[in-house]
């Protein structure tokens, strides 16, 4: 089948379904995934120990808990408290140069959430439940600053009020984003990212001066993709070329996350000469 009809009845298809929040269930387990495969021997290790008690091993395991939590009437309260930290939203006048005081005030969005999950990960004073859960979070947390409208402008809340018209059904920009191109693909998570992975290594952006902060770095990236041309389409409308032009930059986002979240944890969790005695 040519691959304009084949992209053409994938956007049918997803545009009649249901598209979760993020980089939904199949970006987030990719991100995951990819992170996984590059882990040291120490920090999968360490990762083993912390997931055991849900009885589970694999950072795809968990990618999703973040968000899952807001169906769980026990977890509303912690749904709540960190439901502003799944994005961060610049002022789209003020371009894409983050501010904490603006963009981040009471350290509500996701480049804090980063900071803060990730020194309560690698504080081995901390006990092992609260360090599981800041795990969570931060598998959650790395792949949401990746996807570029979780850092969007806040007129248009990350994309989720610009309408699209997707096979003649009414969607967002954000949601296409999120799973829609994704999906096209037609693949299970593990097939994505061994797909992605089978690539050549992935390079990374040059820093942005002034930045001494990557989290800020990756969402900063996350935004500038937003304001390249051609990303918010002509007409309002997501088209087999419009897929094509973007699913490969969506594919690339999902591999820099997969690649920095294997270092973040690899820095986080390096070898450590003593057992862990923490109580639960």
């Amino acid at each position: 089948m040519p691959l304009h009809r084949s992209l053409a009845i994938a956007l049918g298809m997803f545009a009649v379904a249901p598209l979760a929040q993020a980089w939904g269930p199949l970006g987030h387990r990719v991100v995951a995934e990819l992170a996984q495969r590059h882990l040291s021997p120490a920090a999968e290790a360490e990762v083993e120990r912390l997931l055991a008690p849900e009885h589970t091993a694999r950072l795809a395991d968990v990618a999703n808990w973040a968000d899952q939590i807001q169906d769980d009437p026990a977890q509303d309260a912690l749904w709540q408290q960190t439901r502003s930290q799944h994005y961060v939203n610049f002022r789209g006048g003020s371009g894409c140069d983050y501010m904490p005081p603006r963009d981040c005030r009471d350290d509500r969005c996701v480049v804090a959430a980063l900071q803060h999950y990730t020194r309560v990960l690698g504080d081995r004073g901390q006990s092992d439940a609260a360090r599981r859960e800041a795990l969570k979070f931060v598998v959650h947390f790395a792949g949401d600053i990746h996807q570029p409208l979780h850092a969007g402008y806040r007129d248009d809340k990350g994309g989720n009020t610009f309408q699209v018209q997707v096979a003649g059904k009414g969607s967002n920009l954000h949601k296409v984003w999120d799973s829609g191109m994704l999906n096209t693909r037609g693949l299970d998570w593990q097939a994505y990212a061994r797909q992605l992975d089978a690539a050549a290594p992935v390079g990374l952006p040059a820093p942005i001066t002034p930045l001494d902060d990557p989290y800020a770095q990756w969402a900063e990236e996350s935004c500038r993709i937003t304001a390249e041309a051609g990303f918010y389409p002509d007409g309002h409308k997501i088209d087999p070329a419009y897929v094509q032009s973007e699913l490969p930059l969506a594919e690339l986002r999902l591999r820099q996350a997969g690649r920095r979240l294997a270092e973040l944890l690899n820095l986080a969790l390096p070898p450590s000469g003593a057992m862990h005695t923490n109580a639960e």
